[in-house]
């Protein structure tokens, strides 16, 4: 199955997951670190007024591994909001873990690709990663250095990171598939990407696709403001499979787990606002149908969420 089948396998909400309690999902993102050494203008993590520097206990990893695996959860993602590679040597357990003892078939990775270094992705391969997508947005270093905030010298390690991954991968023969998504802009930002993508990346993954500018929950206003972009409302999937805003598959097919232990009903939520349970108190189950997951799912299902913290986001137009 590619990557793209299995994004629209969970974007695509199926009947028996229409309701305010749903089976467990088929897909959880766990985030073994919060840190980024990005600032990008387009991400929730510009919420974060202060950068975390807290990384996920991997005592709690275990438990929760062997938790959401006994409920029936297929898929696993070793981050969330994150850069997993802050931390490898954790990254590198976690996904051992997650295949030898928790018996996950398949276990996935996002990352910028600036700190996935040709030794930590081997260990990666050898730890039975399935897949490795790499986040793409930029043209050239000028544009990386503007909207991502950090050093130009990030762009071309990224790039030459990304090309060093593929080589390792075929040489050692690891099963692991390697994407790649970029956000697609309109006009020469587009033309650029594209020419950018096919010289330097495009070679060197086996699948790319392309993401709408999500409006990343109450970010909306303030990023079009500062950034001159007009975002997507709410969390459509993938360009060439998007859903409709209201309900939001997030909150049904797909669970989000922060370094802090909390379930969160959103893909972007970085501060917290979309807490539906705390895993150190709570079971998986018990806080994937807490009361107030429950009754934010009952207004996405009765496309209503006015006065609900989705209101910012799914509102947006």
């Amino acid at each position: 199955m590619s990557i793209t089948q299995r994004i629209d396998a969970t974007t695509r909400i199926p009947p028996e997951y229409l309701s305010p309690t749903p089976p467990a999902p088929r897909s959880v993102k766990i985030e073994l670190s919060a840190r980024c050494n990005y600032r990008c203008g387009f991400c929730a993590l510009r919420t974060r007024g202060v950068q975390p520097k807290e990384d996920m206990d991997f005592g709690f990893f275990k438990r929760i591994c062997r938790e959401i695996r006994a409920a029936g959860v297929e898929e696993l993602g070793v981050f969330y909001l994150g850069e997993s590679f802050m931390n490898p040597d954790l990254l590198v357990d976690a996904i051992r873990f997650a295949k030898e003892e928790a018996g996950f078939p398949y276990v996935f990775l996002t990352s910028n690709a600036s700190l996935a270094f040709p030794t930590e992705v081997r260990r990666c391969f050898e730890a039975g990663l399935d897949s490795l997508k790499w986040s793409v947005n930029y043209a050239d270093e000028t544009q990386f250095a503007e909207i991502a905030g950090v050093s130009p010298k990030y762009f071309w390690r990224s790039v030459l990171n990304i090309q060093d991954a593929h080589r390792l991968r075929d040489e050692g023969g690891y099963r692991c598939g390697l994407y790649a998504s970029s956000i697609r802009y309109d006009g020469e930002q587009l033309a650029r990407m594209q020419n950018f993508l096919a010289a330097h990346i495009l070679p060197y993954v086996d699948e790319h696709y392309w993401l709408p500018l999500y409006s990343m929950g109450s970010l909306a206003i303030q990023r079009e403001h500062e950034l001159g972009l007009r975002p997507t409302a709410g969390n459509q999937g993938r360009l060439d499979a998007l859903r409709e805003p209201l309900p939001c598959w997030s909150a049904f097919t797909e669970g989000h787990i922060t370094a802090q232990g909390l379930l969160s009903a959103c893909c972007f939520d970085a501060d917290a606002r979309w807490n539906m349970g705390d895993l150190n108190q709570l079971g998986f189950m018990a806080a994937w149908h807490s009361p107030p997951f429950q009754q934010l799912r009952a207004a996405h299902l009765a496309k209503d969420v006015t006065g609900t913290v989705c209101q910012a986001c799914v509102a947006y137009k």
